[in-house]
């Protein structure tokens, strides 16, 4: 799957499925942007892929901060010269914690990272992609947006409305050349998924057919074929990654 010539965006990318996504993106021949608010990782990607010969390219994002948000995609958009071919909503954040116990400031940043901004950084990127009658978008959801998880209600919601997005957006920009898919990845070894108690992390082992949970690598192989012309004729839909962990969902 190629992608000579074209210009990605990937939130998130300074770690896991962000990075891998970023460096897959980047070796099937793209330019990419990525996104972050750590400066540290994203600085240290951008360094490894360059060193790698491939395009790479940090710039910071908060996706908690609304003049961030605008920021990075002006930014963006005159680097590139106007055009962005594929944007990758993959950043995400939360954290395992009984509901009754959430503070509402954290309902806030849950909120903000995994649903509004980036709701709003497409919102911004969507004119140049319209005028060019082409594009591909392909949100990271989860599926604890699907069918829900024990510990991380306000997250679900989050990405449960990340899935609307998807589908409510796929039909409005079909007209215009854009397709817009969401992949929903289970269990995945990344930083974040790490900070979770290890008795929850054995337990989704156990539940998961493969018996071990994913790797970074696989849910940006899911991605990069949204991002591909081998999706050309595939929009608004909800890709599971799981091992098969909610076959029944």
């Amino acid at each position: 799957m190629k992608l000579d010539a074209k210009t990605a965006i990937v939130t998130g990318g300074a770690s896991g499925i962000g990075k891998a996504t970023t460096l897959a993106l980047a070796r099937a021949g793209a330019r990419v942007f990525l996104g972050d608010v750590d400066d540290t990782g994203g600085a240290a990607v951008q360094k490894e892929a360059q060193g790698a010969g491939l395009k790479v390219e940090f710039v910071k994002l908060d996706l908690t901060q609304e003049v961030s948000i605008d920021q990075f995609a002006a930014d963006v958009l005159k680097r590139a010269g106007g055009r962005i071919d594929v944007l990758v909503n993959a950043a995400g954040w939360g954290r395992v914690q009984p509901f009754v116990e959430n503070p509402p400031e954290f309902w806030d940043q849950v909120l903000a990272i995994n649903l509004k901004g980036p709701i709003r950084l497409t919102q911004k990127l969507l004119p140049p992609m319209f005028e060019a009658r082409a594009g591909k978008i392909i949100n990271i959801s989860s599926d604890a947006g699907r069918v829900g998880s024990l510990g991380e209600t306000v997250y679900a919601a989050a990405k449960g409305g990340v899935i609307a997005f998807t589908k409510s957006l796929a039909r409005e920009a079909a007209r215009f050349g854009v397709n817009v898919n969401c992949v929903c990845p289970g269990p995945t070894d990344t930083p974040l998924y790490n900070r979770v108690p290890e008795k929850i992390r054995e337990a989704f082992v156990r539940a998961i057919p493969f018996r071990r949970v994913a790797q970074p690598q696989e849910i940006a192989d899911a991605i990069l074929f949204f991002a591909s012309s081998r999706s050309d004729y595939v929009t608004g839909q909800i890709l599971s990654v799981s091992g098969g962990l909610t076959l029944a969902g």
